[in-house]
C-alpha cells in the first residue's frame, strides 16, 4: 500500500527530492503569525504519494534536503494504514501507527528542535489527508 503525506517545499534546501516523489495535489498558503515562520510569505503544500518499497529510501533522502539552517525546525510525513514516517533532518521516524508510545518520542523530538505542539499533531487515527 503506498504511502501519502504532505512536504512543505519552503522546508526544502534541495527540492529535486521532490521528483522522487508523486504530487498529487499543491496547495499554496500564506504564513501567518500563528505558523511562527516570519522568515517566509508563504507555503507550498505538495500532497505526495510514495510506494511502499520506496519509502524508507526516500525518508532518508527527504531528511538530507530538509532545511537545515533554521534549527532543523521542518518536518515532513507520510503514511499508510499500518507505518508513519516522521522526516526531520538527519532523523526519521518509522512509527507503527498501532503504538502510540512511538507517536511519543517524533512528538518529543520535534518539541526539542522548537517546532510548536500544534504542529505536532500526528494521530495514528487521523488518515493521511485529514492533516
Amino acid at each position: 500500500m503506498p504511502y501519502r503525506g504532505v512536504i512543505i517545499e519552503e522546508s526544502l534546501e534541495d527540492k529535486d527530492v521532490l521528483k522522487e516523489v508523486r504530487i498529487l495535489s499543491t496547495k499554496v498558503e500564506p504564513v501567518t503569525e500563528k505558523h511562527k515562520t516570519p522568515r517566509i510569505k508563504q507555503w507550498t503544500l505538495h500532497t505526495v504519494e510514495i510506494p511502499e518499497d520506496k519509502a524508507a529510501e526516500i525518508s532518508e533522502k527527504i531528511s538530507k534536503a530538509i532545511d537545515a539552517e533554521h534549527n532543523g525546525s521542518w518536518y515532513a510525513d507520510f503514511k499508510n494504514d499500518s507505518f508513519h514516517f516522521i522526516i526531520f533532518r538527519d532523523k526519521v521516524f518509522k512509527v507503527d501507527r498501532s503504538k502510540k508510545e512511538q507517536y511519543d518520542e517524533a512528538i518529543e523530538f520535534g518539541l526539542s528542535l522548537g517546532i510548536p505542539d500544534y504542529q505536532l499533531d500526528f494521530s495514528p487515527d487521523i488518515k493521511e489527508w485529514e492533516r
